[in-house]
């Protein structure tokens, strides 16, 4: 934690895993640099070592924060590189409220944010001014909101992505917007991005890309840009060569919908470059035209008086203790009074459902973890929930926001987060919550516990049934609705987090995200589900949902056993049925969806990427060139459907990338990009 101030440095600060750095957020701190400063940014996440690589695996760093902070440049001369962030990471992090101070004169070499790997992730909330450029970004698929960016010469430059979601941009005063040209038009390294609801104003080129008819990768730098204010923009898009794609104004105007790439509506694929029609947008979801977006609280007006301590409050947070009880009566004690429940830093066994009243707000300190244990959560055909979030049916509001929900041992009944609450208004809000089930100390599903079996036939040989661990990371209820969720992560491990090698294991959970409630309105902000049986995402009887940059894994085990192991479906729950779904369907047809809609409507996802990149632990499948094998779909659309509208989606290891009523409606191989497969703009409108 930094207080007010300003902190002189000469060298790097160094962000490790797991750790959170912090600053007042009623009066940032500053890390002012000095003129001499040494190091790879103000804050190094991932420390160079000799050689050339990076210290850390940039897509297993997890569970860390950096907030509320300025970085200040302007004492190193202007004509020395120099660097406030570098952050290569993964899932569960964020960087949120944070201010960059760089050069502005001619000739500066100075950055504000460099990314280079990762699978990430999440940013909201960052200010730029200066620099050659702001942002100088390279990640897997990442989600970034409400940057604003002043006289950078280039605002925001990409050196490589699969997908890459960006809403609420301002930026001002810059020579280019952004840039994608990376590799240039024969070797694209750019796959894709989402740009939308944001402004552009002074800057002579809105976008530069490297796409047109002939480029290769066929479908790398695909742009899907919507409600994009220009303002003294004279060139929107700039295409190779200088060739102009979409024309620009020196007065105002309002880019509704553009884009480049391959389209499926629902039939294709058809090359494009041009105009679209926007998306049809659910009102229930906008603000002024814009989809609605809010940042974690931080409570940074709330007096210390009006925190709750679990410790304070009977909770033990060891690990070993039945918690239980004393955070059903914290929890209750936050909704009656309307104070603000903190989780210290610990693990909080729990061996009973816990309730999460209307009015409660929990907030955790460095990811505090629930966990679940014993005979109670242990039964796949009776599953109980770990927390509940209202009862069914109740009205209501809650805030929750930084900790973790797990299991210990098997508990192959066990509903992580169960969601019940309908709502108006304000919407509900669950900021930075991840489950995490197994691979970490005191889960008792660790490496000891569960480790591979990729040489053992599963069947005829069992499944490990302490390794059982789960039945669904979440569940959002019929009546539920009214929803804000951001940055959330539901991760079964597929390594041990506390293993130096990062060693894989085997643990098995029934479910990922399912969500069915009928009056949605639900905000899905850089979201990500991953190594779930059934399916990572399942929406089904339900409307009204937003989602930017979901992402999933399938399980790494699968087929041995496939997903009709251990869970059996349940037809009450939608489950889908792979015997009777697989019929005909070569190669590995029962792996689980990595996401399923079933007889829904209006759901706008903006940014997709669903990957499986194992065949029992082998990446042979998913290797460039070996026919995408890993498994035959990924993406599955049944029953009643209206106005599903998806932009760049990306898949990876799936042979048919869209599947709707059984009958494929794209293959990989008509739409390869630099390493996933993509369709920039799939929709169906009608009722199929």
């Amino acid at each position: 934690y930094f207080p007010a101030g300003t902190y002189v440095i000469s060298s790097s600060i160094i962000d490790y895993y797991f750790t959170q750095i912090i600053g007042n957020p009623n009066c940032l701190p500053t890390l002012k640099a000095t003129p001499g400063f040494t190091g790879f940014g103000l804050i190094d996440g991932d420390q160079y070592q000799a050689g050339g690589v990076l210290g850390f695996g940039a897509t297993n760093i997890f569970y860390r924060q950096v907030r509320n902070l300025i970085f200040d440049m302007t004492a190193i001369p202007s004509t020395s590189a120099a660097t406030g962030l570098h952050w290569p990471t993964a899932q569960s992090t964020s960087v949120q409220n944070v201010v960059f101070l760089m050069s502005d004169a001619p000739g500066t070499q100075h950055q504000g944010l460099f990314i280079e790997s990762g699978s990430a992730g999440f940013m909201t909330d960052l200010v730029f001014y200066g620099g050659l450029v702001a942002a100088n970004i390279g990640n897997q698929q990442y989600t970034m909101r409400n940057f604003t960016i002043y006289n950078a010469v280039t605002a925001v430059n990409m050196l490589f992505d699969w997908g890459w979601t960006f809403k609420s941009f301002n930026i001002q005063n810059c020579s280019i917007g952004l840039d994608m040209t990376s590799g240039g038009p024969t070797a694209q390294s750019v796959g894709s991005i989402t740009f939308f609801d944001s402004s552009i104003t002074n800057t002579p080129i809105g976008f530069n890309i490297a796409h047109n008819n002939a480029s290769l990768p066929p479908t790398a730098g695909s742009v899907i840009l919507e409600n994009v204010a220009l303002n003294n923009v004279p060139i929107a898009v700039q295409g190779p060569g200088g060739t102009i794609a979409l024309a620009g104004t020196t007065g105002s105007s309002v880019i509704a919908a553009w884009g480049d790439g391959h389209e499926y509506v629902p039939k294709g694929p058809t090359n494009f470059e041009s105009p679209i029609q926007p998306a049809q947008r659910p009102n229930s979801l906008l603000v002024g035209g814009a989809y609605y977006q809010r940042s974690k609280p931080q409570y940074s007006s709330t007096p210390v008086s009006q925190f709750l301590s679990a410790r304070s409050n009977g909770a033990t947070g060891n690990g070993v203790s039945d918690d239980t009880l004393a955070l059903q009566a914290l929890f209750l004690r936050s909704s009656l009074t309307g104070q603000v429940a903190f989780l210290d830093a610990g693990t909080y066994r729990v061996t009973r459902t816990v309730l999460i009243p209307p009015g409660t707000k929990v907030v955790g300190e460095t990811y505090p973890i629930i966990v679940a244990s014993g005979a109670f959560f242990s039964n796949m055909n009776n599953p109980q929930a770990v927390l509940q979030v209202g009862l069914g049916g109740q009205f209501g509001y809650v805030e929750l926001s930084d900790f973790v929900v797990g299991t210990q041992g098997p508990t192959a009944g066990a509903i992580l987060i169960e969601y019940n609450l309908r709502g108006a208004g304000t919407p509900s809000g669950i900021w930075d919550v991840h489950t995490r089930i197994g691979g970490f100390a005191g889960s008792n599903l660790q490496l000891a516990q569960c480790p591979t079996t990729p040489t053992v036939p599963t069947p005829p040989a069992p499944v490990n049934t302490n390794c059982i661990a789960a039945f669904m990371s979440m569940h959002i209820t019929q009546s539920a609705s009214n929803l804000y969720m951001e940055n959330n992560w539901f991760w079964t491990a597929d390594h041990d987090i506390e293993d130096p090698n990062d060693t894989q294991i085997t643990i098995y959970t029934g479910r990922g995200f399912y969500v069915e409630s009928a009056a949605g309105t639900i905000w899905l902000w850089g979201t990500a589900v991953e190594h779930h049986s059934l399916y990572q995402y399942q929406f089904a009887n339900t409307q009204n949902i937003f989602m930017g940059q979901i992402q999933t894994e399938t399980a790494y085990y699968q087929p041995n056993p496939n997903a009709t192991e251990p869970f059996p479906p349940v037809p009450a729950l939608n489950d889908p049925n792979f015997v009777t779904s697989c019929t005909g369907v070569a190669g590995n047809c029962a792996d689980g969806w990595g996401l399923r809609i079933l007889n829904s409507q209006s759901l706008m996802v903006y940014g997709a990427g669903l990957y499986s990149f194992f065949d029992n632990y082998s990446t042979t499948c998913s290797n460039a060139g070996n026919g995408e094998a890993c498994q035959s779909r990924i993406f599955d659309i049944e029953g009643n459907v209206r106005n599903i509208n998806v932009y760049n989606l990306n898949t990876i290891g799936a042979t048919s990338m869209i599947n709707q009523n059984g009958v494929s409606l794209a293959s990989y191989a008509d739409n390869v990009n630099v390493f996933p497969d993509t369709i920039a703009l799939f929709r169906t409108t009608g009722t199929t």
